[in-house]
């Protein structure tokens, strides 16, 4: 299994941000790391491990980039207005330089984004934000709403990343074209985000897979059962 390590000068950041990328060849999938999470995380935690028949047949490839969940979100000491900003360029990021560079290398349209915890929120705001550009979201054990995070502060930088805001008025037509999956546990802290987020999709007519397993907890085992299954979705 190639396991393929980076250094990427963003300028969109204007600071390096590290990745590791893993496979030879196939469909790209970026994974979003849990929170405050690195680049490295999900080969620490197995994830990697557990995909690892997808990337040895070359269906897939993984992009593992790093957070800065540090510097935006969960940064206490900057302005709520100034941690939305941050999190705005991590978008611009992955947006214009690493999915654009898949885009030109792979010659296709379209990556696929997962994550898991608040990965998963990572994974669904950049889906939802441009459709366009995603074919599948796999999201497990995600929460959709950053207005805790805002102290109060809202504005419109804050609205355009809260999906639960922006998705009911959005009618992209790309939304209705993704592979879209709502992976959550019975007892996970999050059940009642994916339910919100769920009823939303559905109020929009948006075909998606809310996947509720059984008996299972906020953590990593049930994600490492999840995630190859939802590879195998990936055609």
């Amino acid at each position: 299994m190639k396991e393929e390590y980076i250094r990427w000068y963003s300028h969109a950041m204007g600071r390096e941000i590290e990745m590791l990328v893993y496979g030879h060849a196939g469909y790209p999938v970026i994974i979003f790391p849990t929170t405050m999470g690195r680049y490295y995380e999900s080969k620490d935690f197995d994830l990697i491990e557990s995909a690892r028949w997808f990337l040895e047949q070359g269906l897939i490839q993984l992009y593992c980039p790093d957070s800065i969940d540090k510097m935006s979100w969960y940064n206490k000491s900057i302005h709520p207005a100034d941690r939305v900003r941050n999190h705005e360029l991590y978008d611009r990021f992955i947006m214009n330089e690493l999915v654009h560079h898949i885009r030109l290398e792979k010659k296709i349209p379209k990556v696929a984004v997962a994550g898991a915890s608040f990965g998963g929120y990572h994974a669904a705001n950049f889906a939802f934000r441009h459709p366009e550009s995603v074919s599948h979201m796999f999201s497990m054990s995600g929460a959709f709403d950053v207005k805790s995070f805002m102290d109060g502060h809202y504005d419109d930088t804050v609205y355009f990343h809260n999906p639960v805001d922006y998705l009911p008025g959005s009618s992209h037509p790309e939304l209705w074209n993704m592979n879209i999956v709502l992976g959550v546990g019975e007892w996970d802290i999050c059940l009642d985000a994916n339910e919100r987020l769920s009823g939303i999709l559905n109020s929009k007519g948006i075909h998606h897979w809310y996947d509720l397993r059984r008996w299972a907890k906020h953590d990593w085992p049930i994600w490492r059962d999840m995630f190859p299954h939802y590879l195998s979705l990936i055609k």
